[in-house]
């Protein structure tokens, strides 16, 4: 008994330890926290102009691709990338497509993006992951609502 004990510790302690995931930022829940935990920025990164702007850059940037037309696909593109400590968008990718077309044009959009102002961790940029919906043929239903982007 002793023995099968000792071989399940033995064997518990090789395992590799679970990776962490890395802190994912998502629309709505990007405001600061009184007390934040460790892995998680005081400061959210902040797109210049804020939220109304960011609405603006997607109305003049994105193209509505004409196959997406045809089949008159609307909805949200997912992506992700991170915000680097200078505020520079890096490794841009669909988290959740809507179309091949839609996609490309999502992943052209975001590599667009100008400089933001990066988040920070007491008063230090740090690199953070977010995720950003893109819009495709339903801007109307982009509601900014008090300094946030809400997609519905």
């Amino acid at each position: 008994m002793l023995l099968a004990v000792s071989l399940a510790f033995k064997v518990q302690a090789q395992q590799p330890a679970p990776a962490k995931a890395p802190v994912v930022l998502k629309p709505g829940r990007m405001q600061a926290q009184a007390r934040p935990a460790a892995n998680r920025p005081d400061v959210p990164p902040q797109f210049p102009g804020g939220a109304t702007a960011l609405s603006a850059f997607f109305q003049q940037n994105v193209k509505y691709p004409d196959a997406a037309r045809v089949k008159q696909l609307t909805g949200n593109v997912l992506t992700s990338f991170t915000i680097e400590t200078d505020g520079r968008v890096a490794n841009p990718k669909v988290t959740q497509g809507l179309s091949p077309e839609c996609d490309a044009e999502a992943l052209r959009v975001i590599g667009l993006l100008p400089a933001w102002q990066p988040a920070t961790r007491k008063g230090q940029p740090v690199a953070i992951q977010v995720q950003l919906p893109v819009p495709f043929g339903n801007s109307t239903n982009l509601k900014v609502e008090q300094g946030k982007a809400k997609f519905e």
